[in-house]
């Protein structure tokens, strides 16, 4: 992990905050499964920590809660990012003596593992490849969605899963909107991102030259609309700026765009989607 991409003077994502049904089942799958440690827990909520000072996922149980919600908008997974292959091998054993059903694949930039929690919310667990490795043409990363070489994974080192280690950080969201057009004037002359990354149906958007911090389709259907706010899901994200200047001036950009700009900055996509800008 090169921390170069989480820090000033790059904007990245900081926690992410979900719903979900049942609060003790999915406390006990964060932390048995994939390693957290509570950092603080009430009766319907949670917040989760790698180094047990840094939230990086809150749960929440609202009242009268339902399913994850079909076609919508909203979140289709977030990206935990482990500090080394060797910790993403230690991982995916550990996961496989757990039974958890995986998927993996290579994007040429990462090597990534893909589940559900108890409730089907999308998580990804990835590590970077070093980014001198990562191929630019015009401004364009090079990604791809090819096999991973699991057994080679699997050979990288032999340590056992002890949680997440102390410098796993949420490497990134990837969303599910409803108009790309409308997403990416949001995000790039709003928000200050630029698209790194065409596929189709969707696009990847960073700063400082990173992969992706954000991740954006279209794969639920164009004009889907926003899940109802007690459903399974996202309910917000933080976008941490690096300094209080650096926010003001994208409230000052958004509010040009006619974007309403609550007073504790938060703001929400053409989607429906909940952001929080802080630094």
């Amino acid at each position: 992990m090169e921390k170069k991409f989480f820090q000033k003077p790059t904007t990245y994502v900081g926690e992410v905050n979900i719903n979900v049904t049942d609060l003790e089942r999915s406390l006990h799958f964060y932390k048995n499964i994939l390693g957290f440690r509570v950092l603080k827990q009430s009766s319907l909520s949670v917040v989760l920590t790698a180094d047990g000072k840094t939230p990086i996922l809150s749960l929440e149980q609202p009242p009268e809660v339902i399913s994850r919600e079909a076609k919508t908008t909203g979140l289709y997974h977030f990206a935990i990012l482990l500090p080394t292959r060797a910790d993403l091998s230690s991982f995916l054993k550990h996961s496989i003596r757990s039974g958890v059903p995986l998927g993996a694949s290579d994007h040429y930039v990462s090597e990534a593992l893909y589940f559900n929690d108890p409730d089907g919310n999308g998580i990804e667990v990835y590590r970077d490849r070093p980014s001198s490795e990562w191929n630019w043409t015009e401004g364009q990363v090079a990604m791809a969605t090819e096999p991973l070489d699991g057994d080679n994974l699997l050979a990288e080192g032999d340590k056992e899963w002890n949680g997440m280690p102390e410098d796993t950080i949420l490497g990134h969201i990837h969303l599910h909107v409803a108009n790309l057009e409308e997403t990416e004037k949001f995000y790039v002359n709003g928000l200050g991102f630029k698209i790194v990354t065409k596929y189709p149906g969707a696009l990847f958007a960073s700063t400082g030259d990173y992969h992706h911090h954000i991740g954006l389709n279209v794969w639920n259907g164009v004009g889907a609309k926003p899940p109802v706010k007690n459903s399974v899901g996202l309910n917000w994200f933080e976008l941490v700026f690096p300094s209080e200047e650096a926010v003001k001036q994208t409230v000052s950009k958004l509010n040009s765009m006619g974007v309403t700009v609550k007073h504790d900055n938060e703001v929400v996509d053409p989607a429906g989607n909940v952001i929080r800008l802080v630094c």
